[in-house]
């Protein structure tokens, strides 16, 4: 490898310089502070672990997003984790066992094998929230409001909302009576709003349940999607209908809390649907093509880990919120310059200046006041009247 390709980041994989990573930095503290002034409990979770957990369940979605490697000493296949939701789903239900709900949160690197798209980074910073054991819409209403905070909080502008429930589309489904194959492949013609490709899939099952699939991939838009919804699924299961109400309470929940806030709802639009159970919600932006935030319910997470429980949360990106926000600054105080010097005074009122916060940066071996300007100082330390003094840079 010549000289200059050992430089040379992976594809996705980018290094933080000290003003973005004071930034970042900045937003998880921030972030971590809201979550505890909502009661969520901070958790750490490992960056490695045997598949077998990682991919448990829900989570074999994150199959192909995965690194994996051998482990050494037992020579079982680990993975560094992709996604912490599911480590913490497992926690509440093995180590945590906390009865009734509980809220947690976290805030880590992870890394992926493949992006979620072609310009995003493969080592985002993930930090998130989710709350366990309680099956109500109040549990969805807080997660979303929790995660429009942060948000609002990181400065983010313009942010406009997606609702959906895959219980709609798996209760119709299910009602159906399709196969397996056929679900999935009328799932991905939703996804991309193939309207042909869906009648086609629908063209063999009695016209009344067609029509109500039919439906689900043009049902999308404003408040008055939900209206259409209950007319043209009106002849639908009580699950499905169900469903429906429960995304009812929560819009008009939100539009209560959140006036300004642009709602959008799209019933055919099954975010993660081999991994959420119920309501599913995304945070958009103008000019940015994927999801800012995003989250939804995953009842029973925790089911292959020995307590299955009721779950709602989110996640979001802090490099993403850094780029796109605008009011998470890093404090980066000017520093007190201190001369090379090996006067044990001047040790001490270094050591008191930092032990107060102060930013001290002492001088190495040829270094003179006029590095200290670059070293992000505006003061120094002088020996005047018999101490050392804080007193302005000398120009």
């Amino acid at each position: 490898m010549a000289t200059l390709d050992r430089w040379l980041l992976p594809d996705g994989i980018e290094e933080v310089l000290p003003a973005e990573a004071a930034r970042i930095e900045t937003a998880r503290r921030q972030v971590l502070d809201l979550f505890r002034n909502w009661g969520y409990e901070l958790v750490i979770t490992p960056h490695v672990e045997y598949l077998e957990s990682l991919l448990t369940g829900a989570a074999q979605d994150l199959d192909l997003r995965t690194f994996k490697v051998t482990d050494p000493l037992s020579g079982r296949q680990m993975g560094f984790r992709a996604d912490i939701t599911p480590q913490v789903a497992r926690l509440d239900a093995h180590t945590h066992r906390q009865e009734g709900p509980s809220r947690l949160c976290y805030a880590g690197s992870v890394l992926h094998a493949r992006p979620a798209a072609l310009s995003t980074s493969r080592s985002p910073i993930q930090i998130g929230a989710e709350l366990y054991g309680d099956a109500s819409t109040a549990s969805d209403r807080e997660v979303i409001g929790l995660m429009l905070e942060v948000l609002e909080l990181a400065g983010v502008a313009e942010v406009h909302m997606d609702l959906g429930h895959v219980g709609i589309y798996r209760g119709l489904a299910r009602a159906a009576g399709l196969s397996g194959e056929t679900e999935q492949q009328l799932f991905d013609a939703l996804q991309r709003k193939a309207i042909d490709e869906v009648a086609a899939l629908t063209a063999a099952l009695p016209a009344a349940q067609a029509a109500m699939l039919r439906a689900l991939a043009e049902l999308c838009g404003g408040r008055e999607v939900l209206a259409q919804a209950r007319e043209q699924l009106a002849a639908a299961p009580a699950d499905v209908l169900a469903a429906l109400a429960e995304l009812d309470e929560v819009a008009s929940e939100l539009s209560a809390r959140y006036p300004a806030l642009p709602l959008y709802f799209d019933l055919g639009e099954l975010r993660g649907y081999h991994y959420h159970t119920g309501m599913v919600f995304a945070a958009f932006v103008p000019g940015v093509g994927q999801s800012i935030a995003q989250g939804g319910r995953y009842d029973d997470i925790g089911a292959d880990f020995g307590r299955a429980r009721p779950a709602t949360g989110f996640s979001t990106d802090l490099k993403t919120l850094v780029t796109l926000g605008q009011a998470i600054q890093a404090a980066d105080p000017l520093g007190v310059w201190a001369p090379l010097d090996g006067d044990a005074q001047l040790w001490q009122v270094v050591l008191e200046l930092r032990r107060s916060g102060r930013r001290v940066v002492q001088a190495l071996p040829g270094q003179t006041l006029a590095d200290a300007r670059e070293a992000g100082c505006d003061s120094e330390l002088r020996l005047q009247e018999g101490g050392w003094q804080v007193s302005p840079l000398a120009s």
